[in-house]
């Protein structure tokens, strides 16, 4: 039997390797909740200090993954980010394949494209999937981070009553929703969608074919925790406005310009509480009807016409 001092020494260094972890960083005192007849953008804080930039990366739990549709598959063709495997049309879609490819200019893979017939050109695709005769394989876009997006901002203001928005998704898991607030997020010229990573739809043919081509343009994040992103937008000037349905004042009625993080949680659900909790201030949108809700992406559509309505583009 030992003395004891082997066990000692290896106490010492048990305790040496698991001793107290560092302090998480500060988080952003939240932002003043004002009700103005008119609601300002609150004013940055600091500028924060510039911090060395990860590269942007793919999910490392997203692999390749067939896109299909016309839409989606003449944008990701013109994206020169996007890495092609393969390239497969039915033969009555041809001519209009080499029609997409004469005006994207792509870099193809060394196969080139294939002609497929229809029952190997399903066997590719999901069963219900709307293909429109065109698919191709590609590697997932490498992923900015929140920075990235802040980082482009920084010293640009909006022009007169512009609005610079952000649109964040709480607890919403439908990749066809998802793939339709793209849509709309490029149509109004959104700078990005956020979603939390846990919960949040992988990016499929389906999300993609929902996009219609606004997957190649509009960035789509994910983060850890979205509480501590709102305070990140909020840092950067920001006010995070969260839909609800029972909120007091319209979205018309609060005259939102400037930086602005529209949040949305999902149908029936809504948003979670931390994340009802970060927003600056709620509002809801102006229906007169029966049926006050909306599907997810509606709302969002509408919300961001009605934020970009008047400013004559």
């Amino acid at each position: 039997m030992g003395d004891g001092r082997g066990r000692g020494r290896r106490k010492r260094r048990r305790s040496e390797r698991f001793g107290p972890a560092a302090g998480g960083r500060p988080v952003p005192a939240q932002a003043a909740i004002a009700a103005p007849e008119a609601a300002p953008r609150p004013a940055s804080g600091a500028r924060r200090a510039k911090r060395a930039k990860a590269p942007p990366r793919p999910r490392s739990h997203e692999e390749s993954a067939w896109i299909y549709g016309r839409h989606a598959v003449a944008a990701a063709l013109a994206n020169p980010r996007r890495r092609i495997r393969r390239l497969a049309s039915l033969p009555e879609a041809a001519p209009g394949l080499r029609t997409l490819l004469a005006e994207a200019l792509a870099e193809l893979p060394a196969a080139g494209p294939e002609i497929l017939e229809r029952d190997v050109f399903a066997g590719l695709l999901p069963e219900d999937a709307v293909h429109q005769g065109v698919a191709l394989l590609a590697d997932p876009l490498a992923e900015p981070l929140l920075d990235d997006v802040l980082e482009r901002l920084e010293g640009a203001a909006p022009e007169g009553a512009a609005t610079q928005a952000v649109i964040l998704l709480d607890q919403v898991t439908d990749p066809h929703n998802v793939g339709a607030v793209l849509r709309s997020a490029a149509a109004f010229g959104a700078l990005a969608v956020i979603l939390p990573e846990h919960g949040a739809p992988p990016v499929t043919g389906a999300l993609a074919k929902a996009a219609s081509g606004a997957l190649e343009h509009v960035p789509l994040l994910r983060v850890v925790n979205l509480a501590r992103a709102m305070d990140r937008l909020k840092a950067a000037g920001f006010w995070c406005a969260g839909l609800d349905e029972a909120a007091e004042r319209s979205l018309p009625e609060l005259r939102l310009s400037g930086r602005l993080a529209l949040v949305l949680g999902a149908e029936g659900a809504g948003m979670r509480r931390l994340t009802r909790e970060r927003c600056d201030l709620l509002a809801r949108l102006p229906t007169r009807g029966a049926i006050t809700s909306l599907n997810v992406s509606n709302a969002a559509a509408i919300a961001l016409y009605e934020l970009n309505r008047g400013m004559g583009s």
